[in-house]
């Protein structure tokens, strides 16, 4: 039942919240008083009540946690969607805008000025992938339908593109192959990944989506590719990845993996390869590293 508390609307007590997300009560008060994501009123008696953005972070927290993030993590990357500096939180909000008029040119724009202005590492890493997991945690909140999510989604794919093909032409003498696991779909982090590495020299061979192991290793003997990276997000397709990750490992080249599937240390028990976290930057010097020393060897 919603509660009217004086000069803020209609918010909900906590009983009311715990029932719609399916979080115990215990749990919310837990994440309110170690977190402090949100702020709740309190009525004349003393009672929480919470406004439909504390309902909207509480069900990412849920949403995350039962990815198998850890509740510490899971608040950070909530208060970080939000807590962006500028200039790049300006960038961000006019990206984010652009799914209210879906102009693809006008997001294109955008990004062109970003680029210009910050340079490719910076508009990828500081504004493209925090506006994607805004927009990400807009959907999952319903702020955003899936209209929206795909409009902004793909433009975002576009412009990488374009700047991919406008790149530089790579010099490095191998290559490397990215991918996603088999049942994976989203593929932007991956191409931001290509994008950078490709600015760094590296050839890449982007199979994208929903790889399965055959033509993983098929890709890999007909190229000179020196590693493999692979993505998975969902859990229930961890060792599906995994066996994708198998398959090339018997071909003695560079394993990376990354993704929401292997957040945890025990979802990385026996993987094959170097996890590359969740920093992008990071992940592409960590790539750009051991492959440029595999060359030497």
């Amino acid at each position: 039942m919603s509660t009217d508390v004086p000069g803020i609307g209609t918010w909900l007590p906590i009983q009311a919240v715990s029932e719609q997300l399916g979080v115990p009560t215990a749990t919310i008060r837990s994440w309110e008083r170690r977190y402090g994501l949100f702020k709740t009123a309190r009525t004349g008696g003393g009672h929480r009540r919470y406004s439909p953005g504390d309902v909207a972070a509480l069900q990412v927290m849920r949403d995350e946690v039962n990815k198998g993030r850890r509740p510490a993590d899971a608040a950070v990357l909530i208060r970080d969607a939000g807590d962006i500096e500028e200039p790049y939180r300006s960038l961000v909000a006019a990206l984010l805008r652009v799914t209210q008029t879906l102009d693809a040119r006008q997001l294109d724009s955008l990004l062109d000025h970003s680029r210009d202005r910050l340079g490719i590492d910076s508009t990828i890493s500081n504004v493209i992938l925090p506006a994607m997991r805004q927009l990400g945690l807009a959907w999952q909140t319903g702020t955003y339908d899936i209209g929206q999510e795909h409009v902004i989604s793909q433009a975002t794919r576009g412009w990488l593109k374009k700047i991919l093909f406008l790149g530089p032409v790579p010099w490095r003498p191998h290559s490397i192959v990215l991918c996603c696991g088999p049942g994976e779909r989203h593929t932007i982090g991956l191409e931001a990944m290509e994008v950078l590495l490709s600015q760094r020299g590296w050839r890449c061979h982007m199979l994208g989506a929903d790889t399965p192991p055959a033509a993983l290793t098929s890709t890999l003997d007909r190229t000179a590719a020196i590693a493999v990276i692979l993505v998975s997000h969902i859990g229930k397709n961890r060792e599906t990845g995994v066996a994708v990750l198998r398959a090339a490992e018997r071909m003695n080249i560079e394993l990376f993996y990354a993704g929401n599937a292997f957040l945890t240390r025990t979802a990385r028990d026996g993987v094959p390869g170097t996890y590359l976290g969740e920093d992008l930057l990071e992940a592409v010097n960590v790539v750009a590293a051991v492959t440029t020393s595999a060359q030497s060897r």
